[in-house]
């Protein structure tokens, strides 16, 4: 993770020589996933996730958005209402650790530079880059292949507050849908596994962080001028 620490840091630097409204905070909450193992109930979490996250709050109607978040992610096929998923008893544990990019859009306008409260829904998209262990399954257990690392696009929605001049506090759920099929050991990357791989190959894995944000703010006033 030497990599992505070096990247944050650089951000965070970069950043810091504008004059606007910066925040910076903690992620805190639950992840589970969604796909050809278990259930398929799309917020559902099953395991803690957390993380660290940066918003370099360009205009009162949108930020540029930096985090890093870590989980677990589990899943079990008794836990399905599926009867051939039950019947199958197929079981994963993997974890991601995700590094995401992207614009976090406020539907009504939200201006942190005011000492009045401020409260506006928001809708987050970007990139994800995020490293998993390859697994497959042999005799109903899942063994390790080698690590892997695959593209996700995330989907979040969420409503966040500023509870005083310095601090917001945000709820948020957020799907990703990723481009690989083996987070739970489906589909095995490895050409010599192709004879142990199940579930539907069309469909790629998702995984979902449901929690809150808390973030500190810090910077000069914005003056939020079109240039």
């Amino acid at each position: 993770m030497n990599k992505f620490s070096a990247l944050l840091l650089s951000f965070f630097l970069s950043m810091s020589m504008y004059s606007q409204i910066h925040e910076l905070g903690v992620f805190l909450g639950g992840s589970n996933y969604i796909g050809d193992i278990g259930p398929t109930t799309y917020v559902a979490p099953n395991k803690m996730a957390y993380g660290l996250l940066y918003k370099w709050n360009k205009t009162t109607r949108h930020s540029f958005r930096l985090s890093y978040t870590q989980s677990e992610l589990t899943s079990n096929d008794l836990d399905s209402k599926e009867p051939s998923r039950e019947q199958r008893a197929y079981r994963f544990d993997n974890t991601v650790k995700e590094l995401a990019v992207g614009i976090e859009f406020n539907f009504f306008e939200y201006d942190l530079s005011k000492l009045d409260n401020q409260f506006t829904p928001y809708l987050y998209t970007g990139l994800t880059y995020t490293q998993y262990d390859g697994l497959f399954f042999v005799n109903n257990l899942t063994r390790y292949d080698s690590e892997h690392g695959t593209v996700a696009i995330p989907i979040t929605l969420g409503i966040k507050t500023n509870l005083n001049s310095r601090f917001v506090l945000g709820l948020e759920v957020g799907a990703r849908y990723t481009f690989a099929d083996d987070i739970d050991g489906s589909n095995p990357t490895n050409d010599g596994l192709k004879n142990i791989r199940f579930g539907n190959t069309n469909n790629n894995d998702w995984y979902v962080f449901s929690g809150i944000t808390l973030t500190y703010t810090f910077g000069s006033k914005p003056c939020y001028c079109v240039k």
